[in-house]
């Protein structure tokens, strides 16, 4: 984390007097973002009056607090400044070209840097605005990879609250601002892109530490305040530059290629033929063969200060994955792994035990250093990509084979929030029978009392609400056709039904596969059992890995993708374009929404865009986005995406005031759900702590119209898909803002957290998780040389239709990474941010908070050792913790982090 530090000898050694005196509070810090999150809390501000410096914090327990510094009676009091810069990754070779040199040359004569404060009201008298107050700062030393440039103020005593501070680079190259220092103890945070005059001679605005809602807004800060959203918002026109802090809205229809390859183009996602989320607009040119498409970029604009990768560490997630994407996946591609099934299962362990070497490279040589986990140094020139052995593999080698853990993963899995109560019996598909053939399933009543006939008959299962299932039929059906004219691979729709028994768990009773009509031939569907003869027990072995491929999908484009990356887009833009970073709603959003651009460009870039790695080696091929798409606009509403609506919805709970949580499971042992309601109690309390001090009257709610307005623009522009969906909540409460601000912030932290860091515990070992089913079922269309194979080597037959090599393997190296914690992550209620640390209100609420996040550790952590719950404890069970909420680095299967960083 980007973390200031007030106790840096530079300043501990300077103004030690002013230190003395003044009672400050503690450190604190904006958290970075754009510029104008500058630090505006509603306490510490620097007044000036006659003869004395104060610091002004509000405080709802203590009213006014003051601290004085005394000064000899004059008119003018004296203020110094430290502006704190620091060194990007990669700055030291950037650092070292001409124009480098030229700065650090001007820098000398200290014209490189003003620094000009704002006064925070209007002239009393004149009703106008008063004169700045302008000073260069100098250069005046270096630590570790910050330079810090120095300046005074002196200050006349009617110019009043400090409301801002305007900054201008004098450089020619651009500068990332960390914070400025007022008298070695006030702290303005930036954490911000500082363009060159010469590019834009715009000033930058930083407000000082006060939250204001728009009402309440200095009469001196009002035109800054608008100015800078304004410059935020942009003009919609143009190609975005680098250094641009333009947040505006555009569809998806940058993944496609067309004018490289016909096949490699896509439709546009977004509007009413394919409804999407919107994303980030960027402007680059239209393709030549496509007016509708963006042609592709190597580099994908993101607001300059959403880009992160070059000021975190280079361990930082983005960094990861760009090196995975765009060196790593390559240099697998050009081994000598096939594009052939594994011949064995032997073959498939040498990728923990033995590793594969990679081409001597300059480019593989660095990975070493980037990814050190996956790629080792095996001699002075040489560099093997070796797998660390999942943690779900190294307890129970043989999970994958068990149809207990089929089910539990189901519940307690990397993709948990699918299974659902089966309400109406006979199953049915809702699609046109016209086209995808009869309706009605395979899986029968009397198939099903043939496996629980021991238990209960499917009417009291009915009624007793122990009848769930996977449904992927309707979802997957309608691309079957077109999936299968790819090459190397297959799709049907699938149902899979499971039976809760008395125990807890889940116990697999039937699956369904389908074909639709196709090249002339009717509708094919068959139903699968557990069986106790050797061919059923391989044909239904077979069927869990086609389910397993479309649960695999499914998870990465809808679950993943879709419900969290791509569905909080909107929300970041919104947030940057209506609210001010004065507003107590932006700040508090702000370490949610952070990181997750940037990842989002990446993904774009490589991974979801045509021939992109999910297209690669994920069923539904080229069609993944398309199916994306469709989910998106048939299962997508925003008041499903908050927990406990989300359990409702599937049936899964029902409202009961007198269970925790306010919730009755219907499956007890439901790890997913019983660890995901801890974090969204706790989440709903901070919330309604925070929201309650800045809106102490309900009215204050509707009367905000920045708050108003970016409500609206997600309903109506991010989302505008769907904006005259009745679903939508209203926004004129505390409630309604309580709510809302619940479900967003869940959907950055928790439900991300439960979907992403168990991708290589429970993927790596690609039999238990496989992306692809690249073969039919033998008993769709059997002949008989497939017959004959299939009875004779059936884990042959299973081997073919698992993932090819460079498939399983590229899938593999790209989970490590998006499973891994970076050692700075930011997690969910582990440190807050420093300009709520010296309210006590605020502190106090995010004190119980915290505490909260370190008794759900303990529950979490109680659970696992419980054998009596068998969906998280057992013999070779690896323990459910993707909802702990704090994690080391490194790829731990736990840790909650603040936002989508990954």
């Amino acid at each position: 984390m980007l973390k200031h530090n007030l106790n840096n000898s530079y300043y501990t050694n300077t103004n030690t007097s002013v230190r003395n005196l003044l009672l400050v509070p503690k450190p604190f810090f904006s958290g970075g973002g754009n510029a104008s999150s500058a630090v505006t809390t509603r306490k510490n501000t620097i007044i000036t009056r006659r003869n004395r410096v104060v610091l002004r914090r509000r405080s709802a327990s203590t009213g006014v607090i003051k601290a004085v510094l005394t000064a000899d009676e004059k008119s003018t009091t004296t203020v110094k400044a430290v502006v704190t810069v620091l060194q990007t990754v990669g700055g030291a070779l950037t650092h070292l070209g001409l124009s480098r040199g030229i700065d650090d040359i001007v820098d000398v004569f200290g014209k490189t840097l003003l620094v000009e404060l704002v006064a925070a009201e209007l002239d009393t008298k004149s009703g106008l605005e008063k004169a700045t107050i302008k000073s260069y700062a100098r250069r005046t030393g270096k630590d570790d990879n910050e330079t810090y440039y120095e300046t005074t103020f002196e200050i006349p005593n009617e110019f009043g609250e400090i409301g801002a501070v305007l900054i201008q680079n004098g450089h020619l190259k651009e500068m990332f601002m960390k914070n400025i220092v007022f008298n070695g103890s006030i702290e303005i945070t930036c954490n911000s892109w500082i363009h060159p005059k010469s590019s834009n001679p715009e000033k930058r605005v930083f407000f000082c530490n006060k939250s204001y809602l728009p009402t309440e807004t200095p009469s001196g800060l009002e035109k800054y305040r608008q100015k800078e959203l304004e410059a935020l918002r942009g003009d919609g026109r143009g190609e975005r530059k680098t250094a641009d802090r333009i947040y505006d809205y555009d569809f998806y229809n940058d993944l496609g290629d067309p004018d490289s390859d016909d096949d490699l183009a896509r439709p546009v996602l977004g509007g009413p033929v394919h409804p999407y989320p919107r994303r980030c607009r960027t402007g680059r040119p239209r393709t030549k063969k496509d007016p509708l498409s963006e042609s592709p970029s190597s580099k994908i604009y993101v607001p300059r200060d959403e880009a992160f990768s070059e000021v975190k560490n280079m361990t930082f997630s983005a960094n990861t994955v760009y090196s995975a994407l765009h060196a790593l996946v390559p240099s697998l591609q050009s081994t000598v792994l096939s594009s052939d099934g594994f011949p064995h299962f032997t073959a498939i362990d040498t990728l923990f035990n033995e590793g594969i070497e990679l081409p001597n490279n300059p480019t593989t040589g660095l990975l070493g250093n980037i990814i050190p986990r996956l790629v080792k140094a095996i001699a002075d020139s040489d560099n093997v990509l070796h797998f660390e052995t999942p943690e779900f593999i190294d307890r129970d080698k043989f999970a994958w084979f068990r149809d207990a853990e089929f089910a539990r993963e189901t519940l307690a899995g990397v993709n948990p929030c699918c299974i659902k109560l089966v309400t109406e019996w006979p199953l049915k598909s809702n699609l046109d029978p016209e086209v995808y053939g009869p309706a009605e399933s395979a899986i029968t009543t009397e198939l099903v009392e043939l496996e629980i006939g021991g238990c209960t008959t499917v009417e009291k299962a009915l009624e007793q609400k122990t009848l769930f299932m996977l449904d992927y039929h309707d979802v997957f059906l309608p691309y079957v056709s077109k999936v299968r004219e790819l090459k190397g691979t297959t799709l049907y729709g699938s149902r899979t039904l499971f039976y809760l028994t008395s125990c807890g768990t889940l116990r697999p009773v039937a699956i369904e596969l389908t074909r639709p009509p196709i090249d002339g031939k009717p509708q094919w569907k068959q139903a699968f059992t557990p069986s106790w003869d050797a061919t059923g027990v391989w044909l239904w072995r077979l069927a869990k890995s086609h389910v397993l491929a479309h649960d695999s999908g499914y998870h990465q484009l809808v679950s993943h993708w879709m419900r969290t990356h791509c569905s909080t887009e909107p929300y970041i833009i919104a947030t940057n374009r209506q609210l001010s970073a004065m507003h107590p709603i932006y700040r508090f959003l702000h370490p949610h929404l952070r990181y997750t651009m940037e990842i989002n460009a990446l993904a774009r870039g490589a991974l979801i865009n045509a021939n992109g790695i999910i297209e690669s080696a994920f069923s539904p091929g080229k069609y993944s986005m398309e199916l994306s798409s469709d989910a998106y606009d048939q299962l997508w509403q925003f008041n499903l995406e908050a927990l406990p609506a989300d359990l409702i919805h599937r049936g899964i709970a029902v409202e009961d005031s007198t269970a925790p949580h306010g919730l009755k499971l219907a499956i007890e042992d439901y790890p997913y759900a019983n660890d995901g309601l801890l974090i969204w109690d706790a989440i709903k309390q901070w919330v309604t702590d925070y929201v309650a001090y800045y809106y102490q009257e309900p009215s204050l709610v509707n009367s905000d119209s920045e708050l108003q307005a970016w409500w609206t623009e997600i309903r109506t522009v991010g989302h505008g898909d769907k904006k005259d969906e009745p679903w939508w909540p209203e926004l004129k409460t505390p409630d309604d803002l309580i709510g809302i601000l619940t479900t967003i912030i869940w959907v950055a932290s928790g439900q991300h957290a439960a979907l992403n860091f168990g991708q290589f515990d429970f993927g790596a070992y690609f039999p238990n998780r496989p992306t692809i089913a690249r073969t039919q079922m033998p008993t769709e269309e059997p002949n008989d040389e497939e017959t004959k194979q299939f009875l004779e080597r059936p884990d042959d037959f299973l081997l073919k239709s698992f993932p090819s090599q460079v498939q399983a393997t590229v899938v593999m190296a790209i989970i490590d990474v998006l499973s891994t914690h970076s050692p700075d992550e930011e997690y969910i209620g582990e440190e807050i941010q420093p300009y709520w640390a010296d309210d006590k209100v605020i502190n106090a609420a995010f004190e119980r908070f915290n505490g909260r996040m370190k008794v759900i550790e303990g529950i979490i952590d109680a659970r696992n050792a419980d054998t009596n719950l068998r969906n998280r404890a057992g013999a070779g069970v690896v323990p459910y913790q993707l909802l702990k909420p704090f994690s080391g680095p490194g790829v731990t299967g736990k840790g909650v982090p603040n936002s989508i960083s990954i």
